[in-house]
């Protein structure tokens, strides 16, 4: 199958698309899941925290205006009070749409049932004259709500360090998975961009060589390139033109030897031959006159 370099190249850049995506949805993923887990714990734990001590600061005030007043031997502010209760009519009924723990809705109802009580405790004795023994019943009621409203703080905030705790946990886990994945990814991303610039590398070189020696008139150099790309094509397409250079080169040379030889003269030769002959006899004739000088 036939793949160019432009196909190659974005199939090149679809895989690192994909690598990118990759780490991007994981990524979305484990912040996504440690989001809610963070979200459900200040959405419902650290709610009821807030709602039971909304609850015992309204019971305080209630309770130190109610004191106070008998102590003083004053009226109760009721537009104190009212407001009072309101607040925690208001926390109870949030905190009632807003149960997460094993057991936490019997202790709310548990709540809800004393606090009725002593609401309707309170009003009487706001009504009727107040009396020692209206006051301790009060006192009374008041005290197993604090204790029952410290058993709901206790029991969400217990909740608030089991979910932190895990929520660390998840992500240090989150953290080290993705650290993983990333690491893959980029050593796939670099064995990938290494092999891609190497095959290019290496298929240029081999083009701009075999060009080079073809310019400098070597004409026995050929181009190979594995594969089935555009390079393979302009492979064939220099050796050919190669070829046909050392052809007609070696057509120009026989047409430059024939040219030669029959540039030379008949008279030409014969004239080489008598100057070789002279050349001959003037060298015996040097040999003799030698000779005799040597014998004197």
């Amino acid at each position: 199958m036939k793949h160019s370099i432009r196909t190659r190249f974005t199939l090149g850049m679809i895989f690192l698309f994909i690598i990118i995506s990759v780490l991007a949805v994981f990524s979305g993923y484990y912040l996504n899941k440690l989001s809610s887990k963070t979200s459900a714990i200040l959405k419902e734990n650290y709610l009821s925290v807030v709602y039971a001590r909304e609850m015992s600061e309204g019971l305080m005030n209630i309770n130190q205006e109610i004191t106070t007043c008998f102590l003083t031997k004053r009226t109760p502010d009721t537009l104190k009070i009212a407001k009072e209760l309101n607040q925690i009519n208001l926390s109870l009924g949030s905190e009632k749409n807003n149960i997460t723990e094993p057991g936490e809705d019997k202790l709310v109802s548990g709540i809800e049932t004393n606090y009725l009580e002593y609401r309707d405790s309170l009003q009487t004795l706001v009504k009727s004259a107040e009396s020692a023994a209206g006051l301790l019943y009060l006192q009374n009621k008041s005290a197993n709500l604090y204790q029952q409203l410290s058993i709901l703080s206790q029991m969400n905030g217990k909740a608030l360090e089991v979910k932190t705790d895990d929520a660390k946990a998840s992500s240090q886990s989150a953290l080290t998975k993705m650290t993983i994945l990333a690491t893959m990814c980029f050593l796939i991303g670099m064995s990938f961009a290494f092999s891609f610039a190497a095959y290019f590398n290496r298929r240029f070189f081999q083009l701009y060589h075999g060009l080079k020696e073809i310019v400098a008139s070597n004409f026995e150099q050929r181009l190979y390139f594995d594969g089935n790309d555009e390079f393979s094509e302009i492979s064939v397409v220099v050796n050919e033109m190669a070829e046909n250079l050392k052809k007609k080169k070696q057509k120009v040379s026989l047409i430059s030897q024939d040219e030669n030889l029959k540039a030379i003269n008949p008279n030409d030769i014969e004239e080489l031959k008598k100057m070789l002959f002279r050349l001959k006899t003037t060298e015996e004739q040097a040999a003799a006159l030698i000779s005799k000088f040597e014998k004197k």
